[in-house]
């Protein structure tokens, strides 16, 4: 598993495709923590989150459209579903790679949090509860991505089905309570208030090892059909 997620990481580094990214989010979330924090002279941290949950919709496809999907269509998937490594360690290796950018990403949100520490004392707890639940948000979002990445070879339709996914979650509660849970956005808002929540904590692991568990199926499938 430590060589894909070496292999990916290179794929990552070694191309525009993390840049972007993480370039993007930064951006995003800059701009956000202006507006809702830091033009409003507020100290707390965790506001520009609530909006940057929003950005993970669409960025988050950019990171995981080309997992497997560019895999197929380079014609290299048969090697990697012939490789002596188990399609789950090839699926993780994948999946972390992933986690691990955005790990870099949220890396480069604390200088935010150094600027409120300068002007003010930003409640430390709170940051780091909502960054926790929002990594927790992210690796649900990665691992629907790269499932999405999985079922299709072309790169444009796994990141607009991913997005589409996204918002459609967003509106779920709208049309029912009883879809509440199954709104990631919604479950990451207790966050923000500095309280972990079982119930959230185990949804998103939940939801996140669903989708890791079913992109191995369908390459297992894949695999039985070749």
């Amino acid at each position: 598993m430590l060589a894909v997620i070496k292999k990916e990481l290179k794929s990552y580094l070694l191309s525009p495709i993390g840049y972007i990214f993480i370039g993007l989010f930064i951006f995003m979330f800059s701009l956000f923590f202006y507006i809702d924090v830091f033009a409003r002279n507020y100290i707390f941290f965790q506001y520009a989150f609530y909006s940057a949950a929003t950005i993970l919709t669409f960025v988050v496809p950019v990171l995981t459209m080309r997992m497997f999907s560019e895999e197929r269509r380079n014609g290299t998937e048969q090697l990697l579903l012939t490789s002596p490594r188990s399609l789950a360690s090839i699926v993780l290796g994948k999946f972390f790679a992933a986690v691990i950018i955005m790990v870099i990403t949220l890396a480069f949100t604390l200088m935010h949090l150094a600027i409120l520490c300068h002007f003010g004392s930003p409640d430390l707890k709170v940051a780091g509860v909502t960054i926790l639940g929002f990594l927790l948000l992210s690796c649900a979002y990665i691992s629907f991505g790269m499932f999405a990445s999985s079922v299709t070879e072309n790169q444009i339709v796994a990141c607009v089905l991913t997005i589409g996914v996204f918002i459609a979650m967003w509106f779920l509660p709208n049309v029912s309570s009883i879809f509440s849970m199954f709104s990631l956005i919604a479950m990451f808002d207790n966050f923000p208030t500095g309280v972990i929540a079982l119930n959230e904590v185990v949804m998103f692991v939940s939801f996140t090892i669903l989708f890791i568990l079913l992109t191995i199926i369908v390459l297992q499938r894949r695999k039985s059909v070749k």
